[in-house]
């Protein structure tokens, strides 16, 4: 994960999109307030933190 300050930006963007109208990306949202829907989302990995660095799946399309 990125420094603090890129995932208070995730945070921030996260929450302006539920507040939008955007669905929760977990199953159970229950009573949960918006902040604790996006800190869920995080921690089950549904959202990530761009950090500018290549993943698994772009890696693999470079060597192909």
């Amino acid at each position: 994960m990125g420094g603090r300050f890129k995932l208070t930006a995730l945070v921030q963007k996260r929450l302006s999109e539920l507040l939008q109208g955007a669905r929760p990306l977990i199953e159970d949202v229950g009573s949960k307030t918006m902040l604790e829907i996006v800190i869920q989302e995080i921690l089950q990995d549904k959202i990530i933190v761009d950090d500018g660095l290549p993943t698994k799946a772009t890696e693999n399309k470079k060597k192909n």
